[in-house]
């Protein structure tokens, strides 16, 4: 790091910082036909099928951890554009050749899907059946990252998908699911203002922002991460939350290394005023526009 640039004029007081550990959990989200979308999860992205809670919901994940949880409502309306909540999931891949063979399955599936070259991480796109974002990506090295002072270089490039399909590994099956090591890499949410979102998020709950260059968006992270979070309002700007029972986002989890971390952010939040709701190695909180984040032990 060789520039003095401040992407912010330092407060009065510290800063809340949240702990390196941190790593995002899974992520459940509320869906028409919960079958249909299991198979998507399965067959088109490359999930296992690892159980159903007690709940009837359905967990998807790789290795036994899960990073998917589906929620079955039929009568489920789908979330309003415009409103707030999820833009997408990110599942982060190990490796070039992993994100290959992904690449490789949606074009035999005839999958529409956008693809992009973001500097720190190349990366996939495209949708679930009930229009729920997912990017499937995997990370240049950190060595690779160029910072100014506390910003990381991000930009949006055209990704060169044949190159990409070159590194797909000959003895790796198209229909074989992801490897060991995928997991949530970050999520990515929409939001009502950015002002709001900032509050909430870095000066609450303890991210670090990571770069705000995007117009309309705002990057947070832990760790020196390039994002765990992202925030927009390219389609929400000023806007709420979609209806109760709308498919989308119902919450996703915040895992950090112990319960003394766990007990700093609940402390914090408590006096910031938020409402907190105690759950097993942890508790749930919601964001300014409703979107529930369930913080507990686990990373």
């Amino acid at each position: 790091m060789t520039s003095t640039a401040i992407a912010h004029p330092p407060s009065a007081s510290p800063a809340p910082t949240l702990p390196a550990g941190l790593r995002m959990g899974a992520v459940r989200l509320r869906v028409r036909d919960a079958a249909h979308s299991a198979a998507f999860y399965t067959g088109t992205v490359g999930l296992s099928l690892l159980g159903t809670n007690a709940d009837g919901s359905l967990r998807l994940g790789v290795g036994g951890e899960t990073l998917i949880e589906l929620v079955g409502a039929p009568g489920a309306g789908l979330r309003p554009r415009g409103t707030t909540g999820l833009f997408h999931v990110a599942l982060l891949v190990p490796d070039r050749p992993a994100l290959a063979i992904v690449l490789r399955r949606l074009v035999a599936k005839g999958v529409r899907l956008g693809a992009s070259d973001h500097l720190v991480s190349e990366a996939l796109y495209l949708d679930d059946p009930d229009g729920n974002g997912i990017e499937i990506y995997r990370d240049r090295p950190e060595s690779d990252w160029r910072w100014d002072d506390v910003t990381v270089e991000m930009a949006t490039q055209p990704l060169d998908l044949r190159k990409l399909l070159a590194d797909t590994p000959e003895d790796v099956p198209l229909d074989a699911p992801m490897p060991e090591g995928t997991r949530v890499g970050h999520v990515h949410l929409q939001v009502g203002d950015l002002a709001g979102a900032r509050r909430f998020y870095v000066e609450q709950l303890g991210f670090a922002v990571t770069t705000d260059r995007y117009p309309g968006a705002l990057f947070v992270s832990a760790g020196g991460y390039h994002h765990h979070l992202g925030l927009n309002i390219w389609q929400s700007r000023g806007g709420g939350p979609a209806p109760s029972g709308s498919t989308g986002l119902v919450e996703f989890e915040v895992l950090l290394p112990d319960a003394a971390a766990v007990e700093a952010v609940r402390a914090r939040l408590a006096a910031a005023g938020e409402t907190i709701t105690p759950l097993a190695q942890g508790f749930a909180v919601a964001d300014p526009w409703g979107t529930r984040l369930h913080i507990r032990a686990g990373a």
